[in-house]
């Protein structure tokens, strides 16, 4: 899977006038921003996606970075193919970006390469955001010392042993770190961006055009709404990696002197 797949998002939105003619854009238009997305082994697919949609239709010059140009395999099975790798990437990102998935999220926490290259892309990126646990990688890259933040309910905790201040919000904006919650959040985040990237009336039609308006069937997507059980249950099935990301956190806070 790669960026061809959302080819037909990007024409439909050409059709509509979410974005503007090429002729129309040749003279005095404002360069495209420069997105990178990281990528890597057991992320959740749907943290890419739907951002990766919403900025496709931007027509945004986006990047798929992993540490080399070999396939990451996703949660679902759906191998995930980079464009760029650490060495190639862009070093003026308008946006850098990374999403989350716990077991893959905790294994890149523990490699110092990926924690050195999202640091450094950090520090001179224009916005600096995640999606899901994503900001756990943010957090050890030692990227939210001192932010606001927030990530998937059963981790978001774990931010303070990195020096970020706790936010249960769905999307959190702190000067440029944008982070959000758990998977469906990522489209909120990824309007918010587009909202600061390129103005409210086109991050509007992009929610129009992807037909943003949920009506789950549930209530039940935050352990305020599901209730004890319901909470108890997943914190159970979780809890072997929820103990191993407290590990990694505390380290990355350690290896900060916090």
């Amino acid at each position: 899977m790669d960026r061809r797949a959302f080819n037909a998002a990007l024409a439909a939105a050409s059709v509509l006038g979410l974005v503007a003619p090429t002729a129309a854009r040749a003279q005095g238009a404002p360069a495209r921003p420069r997105i990178g997305m990281l990528v890597y082994s057991d992320m959740i697919l749907l943290d890419l996606a739907g951002p990766l949609t919403a900025f496709n239709i931007m027509q945004a010059d986006i990047q798929l970075i992993a540490r080399s140009s070999q396939a990451v395999m996703t949660d679902v099975g759906l191998p995930v193919t980079p464009t760029a790798n650490f060495e190639t990437t862009a070093k003026d990102l308008d946006v850098l970006f990374v999403p989350g998935g716990l077991k893959g999220t905790i294994a890149a926490m523990k490699d110092t390469q990926t924690v050195d290259f999202v640091r450094e892309q950090g520090r001179a990126a224009r916005y600096v955001t995640s999606v899901c646990t994503g900001s756990l990688l943010l957090g050890a890259a030692g990227l939210l010392k001192g932010y606001q933040a927030t990530s998937h309910w059963y981790v978001r905790d774990l931010l303070a042993h990195m020096g970020a201040v706790v936010r249960k919000d769905r999307v959190v904006e702190d000067r440029n770190r944008l982070t959000a919650g758990g998977v469906t959040a990522g489209i909120d985040l990824a309007l918010t961006i587009a909202e600061r990237v390129a103005g409210d009336e086109l991050a509007r039609r992009m929610q129009l055009l992807i037909e943003y308006d949920p009506r789950p069937p549930f209530d039940s997507g935050s352990p305020e709404h599901a209730g004890l059980k319901i909470t108890e249950a997943v914190l159970a099935r979780r809890s072997d990696l929820i103990r191993e990301a407290e590990t990694a956190a505390k380290a990355a806070g350690a290896s900060m002197n916090l």
